[in-house]
């Protein structure tokens, strides 16, 4: 039996995505600050911005499994507001869950991985990370970081049979909308503001179901050779290719125009 470690996985995508390893006989177990343990998934109670909490948690399940075939990184959260009025707590909060969780939860996972001289890693990004969206701006940094990171670390581990890729979901059902916390001071200098923080959310109400990003991810975790980047989602395929072809002055302002 394979074993899956995720974070984040008590709802949304996360929860998806455990329950679709689990449904293939995947021993999966969920590092989340809530939740609870089910028949097929084992929920740890952990924070993954604090790195004691995350090591004791992956020492426990190499004690009982002795083995980690697959982790999922997909613990995060979003801000939106405007760039001048968001408080310095909310941007270093908003990196310590997305970024260096992220960081946290590979440095727990690696020596166990390099040991066994296998497997796989999937970070969770966004579109956003390339396609930075106005008064998102510490959310879209969080997860440019977080592709930075993945691509150094393919690089890095690759010599011990570690394959890392990067998934940049664009907007998707879930209750990562309801979850942000919006900051709307400031909307008299920045009229666009509430106007944008709603278009984004409409968007991700009408956008692609938690399941489908849990297929492409299990699709991910089995390629022999996974790619770096992965993207879902043909219109988002489209804009991340716009995005690479088009000059940077222009796709910017593409974006400023769906956000104004």
């Amino acid at each position: 039996m394979k074993t899956l470690v995720i974070t984040g996985a008590s709802s949304g995508i996360g929860k998806a995505t455990a329950e679709l390893f689990a449904a293939h006989g995947y021993k999966v177990y969920n590092l989340s600050r809530h939740g609870e343990s089910t028949p097929q998934i084992v929920h740890i109670p952990c924070d993954v911005t604090d790195e004691e909490q995350v090591q004791q948690a992956i020492r426990q399940i190499i004690g009982q499994e002795g083995r980690i075939d697959v982790l999922v990184s997909n613990a995060g959260c979003g801000i939106s507001g405007a760039i001048e009025f968001t408080a310095s707590a909310e941007m270093e909060h908003q990196m310590r869950v997305n970024f260096f969780g992220t960081v946290n939860v590979v440095k727990a996972v690696l020596p166990y991985m390099r040991q066994q001289e296998s497997g796989r890693i999937v970070l969770m990004s966004s579109v956003a990370a390339v396609l930075p969206i106005p008064y998102q701006a510490f959310y879209s940094a969080s997860k440019a970081a977080v592709n930075a990171y993945g691509l150094a670390l393919r690089n890095e581990v690759a010599e011990f049979g570690i394959r890392v890729s990067v998934m940049m979901p664009g907007d998707v059902q879930s209750g990562f909308t309801k979850a942000r916390e919006k900051n709307i001071q400031g909307t008299d200098i920045y009229p666009h503001l509430q106007n944008a923080v709603a278009t984004m959310e409409r968007d991700e109400q009408n956008g692609m179901s938690t399941k489908a990003i849990a297929l492409k991810l299990w699709r991910i975790a089995g390629r022999r050779c996974p790619a770096p980047l992965y993207t879902a989602g043909a219109q988002y395929h489209l804009f991340v290719f716009l995005e690479r072809v088009l000059p940077k002055r222009l796709s910017n302002w593409i974006v400023r125009l769906l956000y104004s």
